[in-house]
């Protein structure tokens, strides 16, 4: 079955219905208008992620038949300008086709479109081009800058078919085009990281900022660009708060107007928690979108989730102990607490999702909601926690999605008896198959893992982990990589804006704007490396202040 009218309808209205993507983009935020290339490529990546998973959708021929050109205006890229036999918005589509087969000339190209009067009719031609009319076409009548957006289309529209297995022409490149004349060096000089990585900072600045808004009236006369500029920079130097940083935003933005601390604070209180992490979300969604077009983006499918705490909270928390909790150690503090869930492993540790813990809620429900969230935007195949999820019906609900878990088991007597017993037999690891009580006759069927720490300061039970896994010993490896958890998080704190402010929803924007300032680092990295070196690293060769500095540069300050 080939696509319709009918399936062409149920494709956007799936795309109306997701919260975290905007079609079409040049309509959504002010850095794109209908002659923004950026913001076509945006469009073709958002309608063909989703166009390709209706059933009815196997052709990528068809599908350059339907891009979504209707918004945009050549006209601004057409080096001709006068009247054409052939529209700007027939070659696109005419030139989308020869980079979807790889053809390097033109002949091939006009030999196929000669031979198939289906798709040419589909395409918009009435005649079939000469060769030299299409050669003048691409090299004269298209500036450069159109068509890199044709090659960057097809390269999209590969990818998106071919991940939901619809046969391409051809193999796609996952790496980012127009590498550097020098890319073949095996270590990119400092400055040439640098260079590109502004380059990709200036573009993912652009992508994901837009997600962000705020409810204000029409006709203010501070940009509302200008409050996310200045969250930004108080990111930009360590225990920077709002009134210190907005005086000092004032004197070296570029800005006519920007606003005062007190401004800023009021719309940022103003958010409710549900549309900070709506933004947020969204935000991550854009940002996904841009590293998904790599290959080294596809190891993803680790995700960790974890509880972290702000600094100890010294003040009178009367009226807000839901809020400010004890911390997770035993001891007299408290302290705001935030969950998330981050990609990990050889994947780029983006932050996914961010939420505020109260009292009252359980683990399962944080866990839960986290795993919502990660699902919408990435293929999840395992989760790693840490012990303070040791609960059997969080286990029974991540196996219950068909995912995989790794969480170390507190210990209680009989594992500290079991421990014992494997010191006096000098065995260093052990696998025992235990279930564990759901209520009501019900049980959750886990595998205890225990194993022999190295280098142990203890001389009994404590020597030993404990872990639970419901897909044996294979996966316990794969813990290991929640540390990269906790040196996020350190990062992460690094970017947060300070305050003494009791107010929940302005700390928990605080951390989640702290959390996507990280992400685009990391995404930004991610990038740098594909484009110098056709591979990725874990570790960045974009650090955290090159991308502070970059992104204070996209901020009009200085």
């Amino acid at each position: 079955m080939s696509q319709s009218p009918k399936s062409n309808r149920t494709v956007f209205r799936r795309i109306a219905r997701q919260s975290h993507v905007d079609y079409p983009v040049y309509d959504s935020t002010p850095l794109y208008d209908r002659t923004s290339l950026a913001g076509l490529e945006s469009d073709i990546r958002v309608v063909s992620a989703t166009w390709f998973r209706h059933d009815s959708h196997v052709s990528v021929e068809e599908f350059v038949c339907e891009l979504p050109l209707a918004y945009f205006r050549f006209n601004t890229h057409d080096c001709y300008g006068g009247l054409t036999r052939y529209e700007m918005d027939t070659l696109f589509r005419v030139f989308v086709l020869k980079e979807l087969h790889g053809w390097d000339h033109e002949t091939p190209l006009v030999e196929y479109l000669g031979s198939h009067p289906k798709l040419s009719e589909g395409i918009g031609l009435d005649t079939v081009p000469d060769q030299s009319t299409l050669w003048r076409s691409w090299n004269q009548r298209f500036t450069t800058d159109l068509r890199e957006t044709v090659e960057t289309a097809a390269r999209t529209i590969l990818i998106k078919a071919q991940n939901a297995g619809v046969d391409v022409p051809h193999e796609p490149e996952r790496k980012l085009q127009h590498r550097l004349d020098d890319s073949d060096e095996p270590e990119p000089d400092d400055q040439t990281v640098l260079d590109q990585a502004e380059k990709l900072t200036d573009h993912v600045s652009r992508v994901v900022f837009p997600a962000f808004s705020l409810d204000r009236d029409e006709g203010c006369e501070i940009h509302e660009n200008a409050y996310w500029d200045l969250q930004t920079y108080l990111g930009l130097r360590e225990n920077l708060a709002a009134n210190e940083g907005a005086r000092s935003f004032t004197y070296e933005s570029t800005r006519e107007r920007t606003p005062l601390g007190h401004a800023h604070r009021e719309h940022l209180r103003d958010l409710s928690i549900e549309q900070i992490r709506e933004m947020y979300r969204q935000a991550i969604g854009r940002l996904l979108g841009e590293a998904a077009e790599t290959e080294e983006f596809f190891r993803a499918g680790i995700v960790a989730i974890d509880i972290t705490e702000a600094e100890p909270f010294t003040g009178d928390r009367t009226g807000h102990e839901d809020e400010i909790l004890g911390t997770k150690e035993q001891s007299d503090e408290y302290a705001y607490q935030w969950a998330t869930v981050q990609l990990v492993g050889n994947a780029v540790p983006i932050v996914l999702d961010a939420r505020p813990v109260r009292r009252g809620e359980s683990r399962l429900e944080i866990v839960e909601d986290l795993l919502d969230s990660a699902e919408e935007l990435v293929n999840v195949d395992n989760v790693l926690m840490d012990r303070e999820f040791d609960s059997q019906h969080v286990l029974e609900m991540v196996s219950q999605r068909e995912l995989t878990y790794v969480v170390p088991k507190r210990m209680q007597t009989s594992e500290k008896a079991q421990a014992k017993r494997l010191l006096q037999r000098d065995q260093d690891r052990y696998e025992t198959d235990r279930k564990l009580h759901l209520g009501k006759n019900e049980w959750h069927e886990t595998t205890l893992i225990y194993r022999r720490k190295e280098d142990s300061d203890h001389d009994d039970h404590r020597q030993f982990s404990v872990f639970m896994t419901n897909r044996g010993s294979g996966h316990l490896t794969e813990y290991g990589y929640r540390w990269e958890i906790e040196s996020g998080y350190r990062s992460i704190k690094r970017f947060m804006a300070a305050t003494t402010s009791k107010n929940f929803g302005l700390r928990f924007f605080y951390f989640a704007f702290a959390c996507l300032l990280y992400s685009i680092w990391r995404a930004v990295d991610l990038l740098v490396q594909v484009e110098l070196t056709g591979e990725y690293e874990h570790s960045p060769i974009v650090t955290a202040d090159n991308t502070l500095t970059l992104l204070k540069k996209e901020t009009g300050i200085g």
